[in-house]
């Protein structure tokens, strides 16, 4: 999800267009396969920058298809400070018949 100062720019109808401007150029390129593993189909546009709160005024960072690159979402979710509960961790396994093995 974004960030609270982020909002306002994913909102815009500037990062709308460029957002679907960016996906036809790579459907054009590969069918919009993603960027990272070329497996998947892209789902989500990455700043490869991370937006900050000192660089999200910044378009070459915000707007420009060089920061950009379409990933799928598993690929999208290993990304640094990225994905929903990455750091769940298994506490217990079950054996064959149920019973709990511990880590």
């Amino acid at each position: 999800m974004a960030k609270d100062f982020a909002k306002q720019v994913y909102k815009s109808r500037r990062w709308q267009k460029c957002r679907k401007a960016y996906i036809a150029e790579r459907i054009l390129v590969d069918g919009g396969l993603c960027e990272e593993c070329h497996e998947r189909l892209g789902y989500i546009v990455h700043h490869k920058v991370m937006l900050t709160e000192a660089n999200i005024s910044d378009p070459d960072i915000v707007y420009s298809f060089e920061n950009l690159e379409y990933v799928c979402k598993q690929c999208h979710d290993q990304f640094e400070g990225h994905g929903v509960g990455k750091a769940i961790t298994e506490l217990v396994k079950f054996d064959e018949h149920g019973d709990p093995i511990p880590p």
